[in-house]
């Protein structure tokens, strides 16, 4: 090779290496399982589910806190304005309507100065879907009425009267047990958020932000809708080893409270496509369990009421005690009527 061509072969040489450079080539945001995120969140920040839900705090105990540390009692009422107005509310309570109990809460900016923040509602099943929502963003004083205003007066509500609140509808309980299936994959969830604070607020957004008349309409499922077709749904009992033994809905899974619903024990046996209907005594707890699995993705249903509506005599002849008492459950605790106070 003579000293011009290679010359000129070092000059083509660069434009050639040039010319085959690869593309700048963006990287791909990676992807992140967006269920499996919030619920590691929600296990490291409190993990309400399997800790203290159902927080509630009885009539009696209100009542009694009421009057001797009233400044440190904060009462919500979750009902509608026209029975919050006329069928009577707790001396003091602020009413809010369901959509709006996280804004309300963010706007109360001295909440950690309360020892109790109480939600009261009709029978204690809404209020138990919104403290599961507050909870969970770590409004850690915060708790329901247990059954609702029901407990307070019987004059305030009737939702736990001899008609709705309770009785024998339903007896066929059995005592087979059925196993927990396999484990699967978590529920899919695109808010489009990284983190788990972010994934969980954006998923409590979209509940409260329902088109239905109120968030707990997504939230909840009749006994005889239930009972009219089991194989519809999967059917979770919330209840201890001990009691399901007892009896139950056919084809119910047992599941322990505090303990089953985790990412290192069974969470991940729950179904991804079908609607899981959980049911517990009387619906207190039912109410907080299906609203965490309804925020983590899940189509999750409170059963109404719980077994207290279907089976009422069957609660109390198998010694099982959490079941609801007119007799010393509901109070005669003093009311007024009337609009907010300002």
């Amino acid at each position: 090779m003579n000293i011009r061509k290679l010359f000129y072969l070092l000059l083509i040489l660069p434009i050639l290496f040039v010319g085959c450079k690869k593309e700048d080539v963006t990287e791909p945001t990676p992807q992140i399982n967006e269920a499996e995120e919030l619920i590691k969140y929600l296990e490291a920040n409190g993990d309400y589910l399997n800790t203290a839900a159902p927080a509630v705090t009885d009539a009696a105990t209100l009542y009694a806190d009421i009057q001797s540390k009233p400044d440190k009692i904060h009462v919500i009422d979750i009902r509608t304005q026209a029975d919050y107005e006329t069928k009577g509310h707790i001396s003091g309570a602020i009413r809010v309507d369901q959509k709006n109990i996280v804004t309300y809460m963010k706007g109360l900016t001295n909440w950690s100065s309360y020892e109790k923040i109480v939600i009261a509602c009709y029978s204690g099943q809404q209020a138990g879907m919104c403290v599961a929502l507050l909870r969970m963003l770590g409004y850690n004083n915060v708790s329901s009425l247990k059954f609702g205003m029901s407990a307070w007066n019987a004059s305030c509500a009737t939702s736990w009267n001899q008609g709705t609140g309770f009785g024998n509808n339903y007896t066929n309980f059995v005592t087979t047990p059925v196993d927990k299936p396999a484990a699967g994959n978590l529920p899919t969830i695109k808010t489009g958020k990284t983190t788990g604070k972010e994934i969980l607020e954006a998923r409590i957004n979209e509940l409260l932000a329902t088109t239905s008349a109120l968030p707990f309409d997504d939230i909840k499922i009749a006994w005889n809708t239930v009972t009219g077709n089991l194989s519809n749904y999967f059917i979770m009992n919330y209840w201890t080893k001990t009691d399901y033994d007892k009896g139950h809905l056919p084809g119910a899974i047992q599941y322990t409270p505090k303990s089953d619903l985790k990412l290192s024990t069974f969470l991940k046996t729950l179904p991804t496509n079908k609607t899981i209907v959980v049911y517990c005594y009387t619906g207190q707890t039912s109410a907080n369990v299906a609203t965490i699995l309804k925020i983590m993705g899940y189509d999750a249903k409170s059963l109404l009421y719980g077994v207290n509506i279907m089976n009422y005599d069957w609660m109390k002849n198998n010694g099982i005690s959490n079941w609801f008492n007119p007799a010393s459950d509901v109070k005669a605790y003093p009311f007024v009527t009337g609009p907010n106070p300002k």
